[in-house]
């Protein structure tokens, strides 16, 4: 009997539904990670896979390697039959749904790398078969899923791809991930899932998919329009954070403070949503997403110049930060060349371990370049990592009253609450504050406490 493309649907959404469809979700990251734990915690039995064979390993032996998801994340799924890790990608043919969670850098040109896509949908095509949901995660541009991603797929495919039709035997889907490390107020399960497919069939299967362990779906048209909806929140966070970041360079020497201003402004109860002021912009999303939107409207003869002169502004940040320090070391007599500094943290926000395109890195390289003597200390993070663009190979120092007495001057980068601020307070020679943390101890400070 020939299965007719009705059936391949109604077959895999039953499957779906009644919990017995495997997927499989590619990068055990910051967001892959998470969603296999709430759609394997939905009744779903999945296979996670990354190309790093030490998440796997720590996986199996109950490690937890993303600290702020917490140990029971870890221990749950070892501890299920309806659970595995593997860096096999032969595998994935096992799978009825297959969920892309990988990487979505910038090139030395702040151009869009979706090589890891690519490199994913490779994987997926050469073990293709009817009946599979292809979805992808990843922050991208418009047109990534159905221009890129499965037309990568269905080359690699070769043979086994000719004669399977895309919406009818195969379907792919744009579903963005929302994940913020270290927010309590919501998880996975409870944040809105936007889910756009390439046709209404892919639609209505990946959303059955998300149902099984995340409360609220929310369909879109099309893949484009879920796709543009995730690059226009984060360049909604950058536009807005290079507001105030510009701000704060206009109000410091008015000697007004930028961070009262904001807490002042944001009392209006309608009309306003307060954004602080940093050092930088850090993490996967922020710094970069703006960036797949700019190049993408090129393509199509548009130029964004709002969105351009926002992300200006706050790459330039670790410049406007460094500059500050030069500055008030030499009001204290003495030179950037050879002084001692200290930067307080290296992750990119409060309480997280994740050091994904933070301010920190380039904060210490400036620093080098002009010959100071630099540490770090972070709780969280006790010796960096090959970033995109850094390799600094140090490790973290302790935080003590003897190692503060030390530095010439200590520049809070991130302000991890587990840091006892009352003692930077008493034994700091001089600070650079970028996150306002030293608020409580200013008169305790005084002249010793510069804001950047």
């Amino acid at each position: 009997m020939t299965t007719t493309a009705t059936s391949v649907h109604a077959d895999l959404l039953s499957r779906i539904e009644q919990g017995t469809a495997r997927v499989g979700v590619i990068g055990l990251g910051y967001v892959g990670l998470p969603l296999a734990h709430a759609l394997h915690g939905g009744g779903l039995p999945v296979i996670g896979f990354d190309i790093d064979p030490g998440k796997p390993k720590a996986i199996k032996e109950g490690k937890n390697y993303l600290a702020h998801l917490g140990d029971n994340m870890i221990t749950d799924l070892r501890d299920s039959k309806r659970f595995e890790a593997t860096t096999d990608f032969g595998r994935l043919g096992e799978c009825d749904v297959i969920i892309v969670a990988v990487p979505t850098p910038l090139g030395k040109h702040q151009e869009p790398d979706i090589s890891y896509i690519l490199a994913t949908a490779e994987a997926i095509g050469r073990t293709l078969r009817k009946g599979q949901l292809i979805i992808l995660e990843s922050t991208t541009y418009p047109g990534t899923t159905r221009d890129d991603m499965m037309p990568a797929v269905f080359k690699a495919a070769g043979e086994r791809g000719k004669g399977l039709r895309l919406g009818t035997d195969v379907f792919g889907a744009f579903s963005p991930e929302r994940e913020d490390p270290g927010r309590k107020s919501h998880n996975t399960r409870t944040i809105p899932k936007l889910v756009g497919g390439l046709d209404p069939a892919s639609t209505e299967l990946a959303s059955a998919v998300y149902r099984k362990g995340i409360a609220e779906v929310v369909p879109v048209s099309t893949a484009e329009v879920a796709e543009a909806a995730k690059i226009l929140e984060n360049t909604f966070r950058a536009v807005n954070i290079a507001l105030v970041n510009e701000l704060k360079a206009i109000l410091e020497p008015m000697r007004i403070d930028v961070w009262e201003v904001v807490r002042a402004a944001a009392t209006k109860p309608f009309g306003f949503m307060p954004f602080f002021p940093g050092p930088g912009l850090g993490g996967h999303c922020i710094p970069i997403d703006p960036f797949y939107l700019t190049w993408k409207a090129r393509e199509h003869g548009r130029f964004t110049r709002f969105i351009e002169l926002a992300g200006e502004i706050n790459t330039s940040m670790p410049h406007y930060v460094v500059d500050r320090v030069q500055e008030h070391l030499n009001n204290h007599g003495k030179p950037v060349k050879d002084s001692k500094v200290l930067v307080m943290g290296m992750a990119y926000k409060a309480d997280i371990d994740d050091v994904r395109e933070s301010p920190s890195f380039e904060l210490i390289y400036l620093l080098l370049d002009r010959g100071a003597k630099v540490d770090y200390s972070d709780p969280h993070c006790p010796q960096t990592k090959a970033g995109r663009a850094f390799d600094l190979h140090m490790k973290s120092v302790p935080c003590t009253p003897e190692t503060l007495a030390q530095y010439d001057l200590v520049l809070i980068s991130t302000a991890h609450s587990s840091v006892d601020w009352s003692m930077v307070a008493r034994h700091a020679k001089l600070v650079v504050d970028t996150r306002d943390a030293m608020r409580p101890f200013h008169g305790q400070l005084g002249n010793r406490l510069k804001m950047a």
